[in-house]
């Protein structure tokens, strides 16, 4: 197995560090146990499938495995909360793309969204998708708001909890179409996309990498990428705008933090295996679970800068909907 130094002198090599982070390979702190992983959900969603498609990458350049630790509950505080209060010292990590939307929902959240993290990196971008349930009579997005219109408070609706990214994308959906439909919350977008299945919901805006494999089946019928254009993970499924709602856009990112006190020696090592790692699999991360990486985070103040416009632009779409937090 390689160690840190000898797998980033190899990236380094290779050309697959960015300028900062290939300015951080010499001396510096070095893992010496298994690194945590968490995930703020149940197994199966969007993060879980994340962290995992990049974690052996990650163990690989740090000389030490990555363990995907499943912590769920409460709409990705239990997690987030557990590691905001773990030791600073680069053994605990979070991946929540709901991180950034929890504040704009949740009155008391246990923890500083922004303060009480370190940034890492940012896995990449993925839009949400308007999905039913097959046996919903519908095949466009116009369709199903007519429908629900005609229907009011008859369908159920799947979020993967309250305050995830599905739900703020649900609550968008809502406030545009006007329509009336009953909101289920389940401990993250594995059970939620599971009871779309199951037909216990028959529609939502989950993530693309927790729906993408039951679209590509056929357990559930996508009706729009929830993005301006047409995403090549999902090629014959039409763009909100071209699905007539283009102003139900919405896409998640995923951001890998520390606990607020981590040394910077500490986040360099850190950024830079997960960065490579991210890089490396991006052709992975694309096709499995219809998440992009983009360039512009290598720095912790860059990553957490994404987040705090996140817990803005979240407000911003709550608050246009009349949610309030509770």
């Amino acid at each position: 197995m390689l160690d840190r130094r000898q797998a980033l002198r190899l990236a380094l090599a290779a050309g697959l560090l960015p300028a900062s982070a290939r300015a951080q390979t010499g001396p510096g702190w070095r893992a010496t146990r298994p690194v945590r992983l968490v995930v703020p959900f149940a197994p199966g969603g969007s993060n879980d499938i994340v962290g995992r498609i990049i974690a052996d990458t990650v163990g690989q350049i740090l000389g030490q495995p990555i363990v995907v630790e499943n912590r769920a509950g409460a709409g990705s505080m239990i997690g987030a909360e557990h590691v905001a209060r773990s030791a600073p010292d680069g053994y605990t990590v979070l991946i929540n793309s709901a991180h950034a939307a929890v504040p704009a929902i949740v009155a008391r959240v246990p923890y500083n969204t922004v303060t009480d993290f370190a940034g890492v990196a940012v896995a990449g971008f993925s839009p949400h998708v308007l999905v039913v349930n097959p046996q919903l009579p519908v095949r466009t997005a116009q369709e199903l708001i007519a429908l629900l219109r005609a229907n009011p408070g008859k369908y159920n609706l799947s979020t993967a909890g309250r305050g995830s990214g599905a739900h703020i994308a649900a609550e968008l959906f809502r406030a545009v179409t006007k329509v009336d439909v009953e909101v289920i919350h389940y401990r993250g977008g594995g059970p939620s996309v599971a009871a779309l299945v199951a037909n216990e919901s028959q529609l939502g805006c989950p993530t693309m990498a927790s729906s993408i494999g039951q679209v590509r089946g056929g357990s559930l019928r996508a009706l729009a990428v929830l993005a301006e254009q047409r995403s090549s993970a999902l090629p014959d499924v039409p763009s909100a705008v071209e699905a007539g709602i283009p102003e139900v856009v919405f896409e998640e990112f995923f951001p890998i933090v520390a606990p607020a006190a981590t040394p910077a020696p500490v986040l360099d090592a850190l950024g830079a295996a997960f960065r490579t790692a991210i890089q490396q699999n991006a052709a992975k991360l694309t096709e499995m679970a219809g998440v992009t990486p983009r360039a512009g985070y290598e720095t912790p103040e860059q990553v957490m800068a994404l987040v705090r416009e996140g817990v803005e632009r979240y407000t911003a779409i709550l608050r246009a909907a009349g949610v309030q937090p509770e």
